[in-house]
């Protein structure tokens, strides 16, 4: 941390899904930062958690924020909201943190292109708050998207590219955000449509790959926080990229970087491309 980041206000943090896996790192992170405050957290209502400290959920110790359903009360002006939970509270959330200039670091994943009409949602709510959002806070995911369209382009269309991603058994949705992400950067950077050449999943006899498609598998087993895989392969060789992540507080640091990028930031959607950029 620099002496300016030492010298400025604590940058009050909301926590969203504050008792789930992600949310109960985004906990811990923020009592040992130092720069952030936590504030408030926040569960659905009727979750057992609610009503606890949201330090001892966490596993870090009392820190006189009780975790509750309450959004009006925990949203207000100029705090950020830090939410990995599910595409409808974190849209829920969203519109009020618009509604009286809260800004929003979110961690979702789910907003698939099957949901057109909740990614639009969310770009018109960024005409009025700053949000970022990205389906992967890891500070190496960022950069790999960025090596990924570079190997698109230059490997071109006589590369076949395959997307495989692993995670853990309780992972709700699939492919992951990230696997699309990836998936979407990669045919971007060839010129092409995902929803027109993506394949999720293969089985039976579906014929000899088309050239141009681009393949997204989903495994999930045991308790893998997250790997990731992008092939190119051709005729004599293949072309290997892939980030694993071995405990979720890489996502969590990468989110309260975020976090203190964005408290400055004028409405708009941003991603964690703009967070790193010098």
């Amino acid at each position: 941390m620099t002496a300016a980041e030492r010298a400025a206000p604590a940058v009050s943090v909301v926590a969203a899904g504050a008792a789930g896996r992600m949310g109960s790192r985004i906990v811990a992170c923020v009592r040992d930062s130092g720069d952030l405050r936590l504030v408030a957290a926040l569960e659905a209502p009727g979750h057992p958690a609610v009503g606890r400290d949201a330090g001892e959920v966490a596993g870090v110790g009392t820190m006189g924020v009780s975790i509750g359903a309450d959004v009006t009360s925990a949203l207000v002006r100029d705090r950020v909201l830090i939410e990995f939970s599910a595409p409808e509270p974190t849209l829920e959330h969203l519109r009020r943190a618009a509604e009286v200039g809260a800004r929003a670091v979110i961690g979702t994943t789910g907003f698939t292109p099957a949901q057109p009409a909740q990614r639009a949602e969310i770009g018109e709510l960024a005409r009025s708050t700053a949000i970022m959002l990205s389906p992967n806070m890891s500070v190496g995911v960022t950069l790999a998207l960025q090596v990924l369209a570079t190997m698109a382009r230059a490997l071109g269309d006589d590369y076949d590219v395959e997307v495989t991603e692993i995670h853990h058994r309780f992972k709700k949705d699939a492919p992951s955000g990230t696997a699309l992400r990836m998936a979407e950067v990669v045919a971007e950077a060839l010129g092409r449509d995902l929803s027109a050449v993506g394949v999720y999943g293969r089985e039976g006899v579906p014929g000899e790959r088309s050239r141009k498609e681009i393949a997204v598998m989903s495994l999930r087993s045991g308790d893998v926080v997250g790997e990731h895989t992008v092939s190119f392969g051709t005729l004599g060789e293949r072309l290997e990229l892939t980030h694993r992540a071995h405990n979720r507080d890489t996502f969590a640091r990468g989110a309260l970087r975020a976090a203190r990028w964005i408290v400055a930031r004028p409405p708009g959607l941003y991603s964690m491309q703009d967070v790193l950029a010098p």
